[in-house]
């Protein structure tokens, strides 16, 4: 498995938003404007600056 892909998924993306409600926690995605899960995997992922940096110190590494 390439290292970028271990940090590909949409908890990890600047779009991924968490919303609190009345019938429990959603996830959703500002940039599609759809229900998600933290687990799933689009091509429009884009990472957050901490994730960022995570996979470059990985890329590092090798």
């Amino acid at each position: 498995m390439e290292t970028e892909n271990a940090f590909h998924c949409c908890a990890t993306c600047i779009h991924f938003r968490v919303e609190k409600g009345t019938g429990g926690v959603s996830y959703r995605c500002s940039r599609l404007t759809y229900e998600t899960r933290p687990d799933y995997r689009f091509q429009c992922w884009t990472p957050t600056e901490k994730v960022k940096r995570l996979m470059e110190a990985r890329k590092s590494q090798r």
